[in-house]
């Protein structure tokens, strides 16, 4: 099974191995795709979390030692709230990665109910800001990446009619209806809107679609293998109009795809030069993956290490290591010192961050186009 091959090869991440351990660890838990067509992603951000267990392990932040409990989620709400349920009560940790927009909105309830954080490094739907106090992100929601890629598209490069292809779930919804409000206050036209099942994995007659509707440019808002295909396929049926995305543009199977080269997409700034931790978390993940770090990296690092800092703090202060007292220490301590810089909670548990528009060259990496 594609998830225990992958936790397999990630150094440190260690699976919860039963009650005989409980009195001598702490334990977090990850509510990720680990198999399945989104399975690059649970291996990134899985990969990303383990560097970030085991620097709070080298460095003793904590009395205990720290585990990382993996759950697979499948990217599906149902697979989300089986793995988010085992979490909360069996392993009983007090704190969970989660990704994906329809997976964060299913388990969020569950975690509030039972006052343990989710925290969200990969996941923009917009109304991820509206979960509750127990629910928290660490990149930037969807609505900040438009507002910086769509004046840039419109303003800039005078592409004025667009045309989004979505997927039907919370995430393609979210950005359809992002893009409807930017759009024409950039000064474009909407110039179509094409939704797509889940499980939809053939895409000419998108394309028949696109060539009929003679957009500018085309937004995509899927993920996983899905936003693979749809790009390939676009390209295969002969649309030659400027592709874009947000964030998941930036995983290593597009950003290689010959197909994607020269498309823009939106991503937090992760500038893993700027600073020993960045350089540090960037060649382990290098010496681990052989890819080159990327913002979800970040993000899933960020992620383990916010819960390292708050649980020292508690620590310090006698008081035991639990969701409510994390969330406490949170609104007491909202700024933390990261890859990529400091990072500052807003009171809805979201965060402000630059965001930068990258253009697919090939690489991996992307080229900065602004």
């Amino acid at each position: 099974m594609l998830k225990s091959r992958i936790a397999a090869a990630i150094a440190g991440a260690l699976l919860w191995v039963g009650g005989a351990m409980a009195q001598e660890t702490i334990r977090i838990g990850a509510n990720l795709p680990m198999s399945g067509p989104n399975a690059e992603l649970g291996e990134i951000f899985s990969r990303a979390a383990s560097i970030a267990v085991n620097h709070i392990n080298a460095d003793k932040m904590l009395s205990k030692k720290l585990e990382l409990v993996i759950e697979d989620s499948q990217a599906t709400p149902q697979g989300g709230v089986v793995a988010m349920n085992k979490l909360v009560s069996v392993a009983k940790v007090p704190y969970v990665l989660s990704a994906y927009t329809a997976v964060s909105k299913a388990i969020a309830p569950i975690g509030d109910r039972a006052k343990v954080v989710s925290i969200n490094g990969g996941a923009v739907g917009p109304d991820l800001a509206e979960l509750g106090d127990y629910f928290w992100n660490v990149i930037p929601l969807v609505n900040f990446e438009a507002e910086v890629l769509i004046p840039f598209v419109v303003k800039e490069k005078g592409l004025k009619n667009i045309v989004l292809i979505f997927v039907d779930d919370p995430l393609g919804e979210a950005v359809q209806k992002v893009l409807r409000a930017e759009v024409p206050k950039a000064g474009g036209t909407p110039a179509g809107e094409l939704q797509v099942q889940r499980s939809t994995q053939q895409f000419a007659s998108i394309a028949a679609k696109v060539r009929e509707l003679k957009p500018d440019a085309v937004y995509i808002a899927s993920f996983g293998t899905q936003e693979n295909q749809i790009i390939k396929q676009l390209r295969d049926n002969g649309i030659t109009q400027q592709l874009m995305s947000y964030s998941a543009m930036s995983t290593p199977s597009i950003a290689t795809l010959p197909e994607a080269k020269g498309g823009w997409y939106t991503v937090q700034s992760a500038d893993f030069t700027a600073s020993a931790l960045g350089q540090r978390v960037a060649k382990e993940y290098k010496e681990l993956s052989g890819k080159d770090a990327n913002a979800y990296v970040a993000n899933y690092y960020n992620a383990v290490m916010v819960f390292g800092i708050l649980a020292q703090q508690l620590e310090k202060a006698g008081k035991p290591i639990t969701g409510a007292n994390l969330l406490e220490q949170r609104r007491a301590s909202p700024t933390f010192e990261l890859v990529g810089g400091k990072m500052t909670f807003q009171a809805n548990g979201t965060v402000a961050a630059p965001v930068q528009i990258r253009e697919v060259d090939g690489t991996g990496a992307g080229k900065l186009v602004k």
